[in-house]
């Protein structure tokens, strides 16, 4: 329960940095929920915004708090995205995936001129890579693929397996967007922006969970309150 208001004091000072008029991206995971939640309230108060999800989970809570929903076929540039992290390191980079909505978040914040995340302090790391990388694969020539993908991964270092993900329900998970995702457990990432590339030389690659010098704000709950971190990026 505690973890839970800690991820609400994030999202609470996220929203301060929103003003009416605002184009924003709507994360995924646990922690965006409450941001999506606390934003509906304002909303149903006369708020004005209008929002691009990042997964149909978000977008389903979203319409259901009648938030403003659109896309990035009709909106060009967004303000703010306010998104989760499954770790992030001292330089704001980061590393998502972990509810499967990389592809969308990545493209989400991309078109974005801020990115925030909001966290509690679990998530701080001094290296990234102890939470697994989640690499989105294309289904066709999976095995050709994941071949590729741990030979790269294990000349980066990779301490653990790579693992197809499965979902709850059994059978392979499927992101949004109908591909598969290897969650490849290194311990320790120590070039990050060599990996990324290295991984998307991959053809079957269609993104993986390494969120380079996108994050510039980050609001971090601990029980001795929310600390704000920057970045020069």
């Amino acid at each position: 329960m505690m973890i839970e208001q800690l991820k609400r004091q994030a999202a609470a000072m996220a929203l301060t940095q929103v003003q009416p008029g605002m184009r924003l991206g709507l994360g995924t995971g646990s922690t965006a929920r409450h941001f999506v939640d606390l934003l509906g309230e304002q909303v149903a108060a006369g708020f004005d915004c209008i929002c691009v999800p990042t997964s149909e989970a978000t977008a389903r809570q979203a319409a259901g708090l009648n938030i403003p929903l659109s896309d990035l076929d009709t909106l060009d540039r967004l303000d703010i995205t306010i998104d989760g992290a499954d770790e992030i390191d001292p330089h704001l980079n980061l590393i998502k995936g972990g509810g499967g909505a990389l592809l969308r978040e990545k493209i989400v914040a991309a078109a974005s001129d801020l990115m925030i995340v909001i966290a509690d302090s679990s998530k701080l790391v001094e290296t990234l890579g102890q939470f697994p990388l989640p690499i989105e694969v294309n289904r066709f020539g999976l095995g050709a693929t994941r071949r590729s993908v741990a030979a790269v991964c294990a000349s980066h270092g990779c301490a653990g397996e790579l693992r197809l993900r499965q979902a709850d329900a059994g059978g392979d998970y499927l992101t949004d967007g109908g591909h598969l995702i290897l969650d490849a457990f290194f311990g320790r990432i120590l070039q990050p922006e060599a990996l990324s590339a290295d991984l998307l030389n991959i053809a079957g690659v269609v993104q993986h969970g390494l969120f380079l010098n996108m994050c510039k704000k980050a609001y971090v709950a601990a029980p001795d309150g929310v600390r704000t971190l920057s970045s020069s990026n």
